[in-house]
Formats: structure tokens, sequence, C-alpha cells
């Protein structure tokens, strides 16, 4: 068993880590270049994004905060995919709550570390990928910390300490993803600072050009390819991000509040996941109580945030409030293997600098089974004319 602040690690070595009495061996260094063993290993996913996007994924370094329900889903999501090492950071405790969301742990590990006791089974899903249990407080890491990873990603954690991870992120230029589940409910949120990706598409005969096409993103580069005798033009567009205490506070786009019908299709949730934010920055605590005075605050933050929105108040329903309250705090394996899925499958897409990736909020509302993704960020004037 880790104890606390202790590293608990997984590579093949004479001195193999211990983690809850089961020796657990890490793998030997990977070799710079893919090798034919991890090519038949990976054949599925290397026909979907390519021999060199998976190399930059076998050496890719992340940091994965909190294994709630959630964390399971990613780290399982990014062990099988072939990524180098994970870093998994949780001080507490495995709780009997625990063993009926997540499935990396048994009634063995109850008042153990969640971390530690995660990674042996984490571990057989990949021998290949390097596991370290962190067993700290997050808030206790200083922001060079966070240098050593390629990609941080905090779970289920409240708005004061994301904004914490966030800004020590930006301090060392690392992307930064946050998620959270509550029951039926869900977020994904990207802050990667300044991304560029490749789109590969079909030749045009009209010029591409580099120029911003939205606020937050723009054309930087085109080339020409031949492949299977067609040209192909790989377009590199950048996408610029705002961090999470910013995006919390910014409005929604001019063209998703431009017309009645556009507004009512924004989800509530929004609206509810700000006042939830707020009400624990007032009230101190994460998850209002059922009594009527934490009822009547939510109530009167959801309605001003609402309005702040600019949306109707007809779409903030008492139903959806009560049902939202009802959530809070709970988990759902469906909800969390959707956002699990899709916070991994971006950050994939990211580290190979494929697609488009989450720009920056992505709500999950499982009622009606939809992802709508609002990029939230600070009144700022479009960018015109080619880039130089």
């Amino acid at each position: 068993m880790a104890e606390n602040g202790q590293h608990v690690n997984g590579t093949p070595s004479s001195n193999p880590a211990i983690v809850d009495g089961t020796s657990v061996l890490q793998p030997s260094p990977q070799p710079h270049a893919i090798s034919a063993d991890e090519i038949a290993l990976y054949d599925r996913q290397i026909r979907l994004w390519g021999v060199k996007a998976q190399e930059k994924l076998r050496s890719a370094n992340i940091l994965l905060i909190g294994m709630k329900a959630l964390a399971n889903e990613i780290a399982k999501n990014l062990v099988l995919a072939g990524i180098g090492s994970l870093t998994i950071l949780d001080d507490q405790l495995v709780t009997e709550d625990d063993l009926g969301s997540q499935f990396f742990i048994s009634e063995l590990h109850v008042g153990l570390n969640r971390a530690a006791a995660a990674i042996s089974q984490v571990r057989t899903l990949n021998p290949r990928v390097a596991l370290h249990a962190d067993t700290d407080n997050i808030l206790l890491k200083p922001p060079d910390f966070y240098a050593m990873f390629d990609m941080i990603i905090a779970t289920d954690l409240d708005l004061a300490p994301l904004k914490i991870i966030n800004s020590a992120c930006r301090f060392v230029n690392k992307p930064f993803y946050a998620a959270g589940s509550h029951g039926f409910y869900g977020f994904i949120f990207a802050d990667l600072i300044s991304h560029d990706y490749v789109i590969e598409r079909e030749r045009s005969n009209v010029p591409t050009q580099l120029k911003a096409e939205t606020v937050t993103r723009t054309v930087v580069a085109s080339n020409t390819k031949t492949e299977n005798g067609k040209q192909v033009e790989m377009v590199t567009k950048r996408e610029l991000y705002s961090p999470i205490n910013l995006a919390n506070t910014s409005p929604l786009r001019p063209e998703q509040i431009s017309s009645w019908r556009r507004k009512l299709q924004v989800p509530p949730l929004l609206t509810c996941l700000r006042a939830l934010w707020e009400f624990q920055s007032l009230a101190g605590r994460s998850i209002p109580t059922g009594s009527r005075e934490d009822l009547e605050i939510f109530t009167t933050l959801a309605t001003e945030k609402h309005k702040e929105l600019q949306l109707p108040a007809e779409t903030l329903r008492s139903e959806f409030l009560r049902s939202f309250l009802q959530n809070v705090g709970s988990e759902i394996a469906p909800v969390t293997a959707f956002l699990g899925g899709q916070l991994a499958q971006d950050v994939i897409n990211v580290l190979g600098q494929r697609e488009q990736p989450i720009q920056n909020f992505l709500l999950f509302d499982s009622d009606d089974s939809k992802g709508p993704v609002y990029a939230l960020h600070p009144i700022f004037p479009p960018l015109d004319g080619p880039i130089l």
C-alpha cells in the first residue's frame, strides 16, 4: 500500500513496485521507432490515424487527476490506445460508494488510496504503458510539477481547484482538460492554449486562403500531396483557447443567441453548471443540500446565470432544476462511459494533431442524448485579412 505522497510505479526492473501486496512490473523504455509488434497490436487504430500519430501517442506522458468513474473510463481508453505513460493522482480513499460505479477496484480496496488501488487492474489492459500512482493532494503541487507532462486531465473537481490547475498548466504551457459527471449530466472543458492541427481533404480548384475563420480559429498553412493518384490538400489550422475562469464568465457567441429559435436550443445545463460553481464559491460546499435555504440560493443563482446568458426564462424549468440537483455528485456508468470516450478521443486527436478539437465546452444531457459544444470566450474583435 502506498503511503501518502508516495509514487507507485509500474516498470520492469529488479525492484518491482508493490501495490496492495501485488508486484507490479513496468515496461522497458520504448524504442524511438514503433516496432513491428506494436504495429500488429495497434493495427486497427493505425489504420485510422496513421503510424506518425501512433508514435506521438506512444511517447505521450499524461497526468490524470482524480480516479472516480469518469477517470476510470478515460484511463481505460488512453491505456488501450497505447500512450507512453499515465500518472494517476488522487489523495482520496476508496469508499463503498465507489464500488457501484468503478471497475478497477473491489471490496478489498475499501480504505486504500484510489490511485494506488487502481494501478494493478489498469496495468492488465496494456502492459506496454508505464503507470504511476501519486497519492498527494493536487493543490500541494507547484506549477513546475505539470511541466513533465504532455497533457493534464482533471476530473470531478470543484471550480476553485480547476482554476488553480488550469493556471499552473498555462504557466508551463501545457494543454489542460477538465471534466465532470453529475448523474445524467456532464461536461468536458478544453484549454489547449494554442493548438495546431491538420485537416486533409481533396484539393479544390479554389485556393485556400490563409485567414481567420472564426474569432478563435485561423488557417495558417496549406500544402498538397499526391495519394493514390489524387491531389490531397493538407490544411493547418490554429485554435486559440481561454482558461476556465474566463470561459465560465464569457457570453455565448452572437450567432448562438441571434434568434429566438437558437436561444431555445441552448441547454439549461450550461446555466446550472455555472450556478453550481457559484454556489460552491459562496457556500464553501461542493453539493447543495436538500435544505430550503440551499434550494433558494441555487434557484436564485441559476436564474441570474440564465439572464446573463440572455436565454429565455421558459427554458429554465423547475423540473430541470430539480433533476439537476438530484443528480449532482452521483455517477451513472453510461454517462461516464460517453464522457470518458469523448475526452479520450479528443486527447488522441490533439496528440496526433488531427481533426478539430473540442472548442471549448461540451455539455452532455442523457435525456436527449446530445453533446453540443459551445465556444465560450471573452468578447474580442474578429481577425481580418491574410496571416503574415
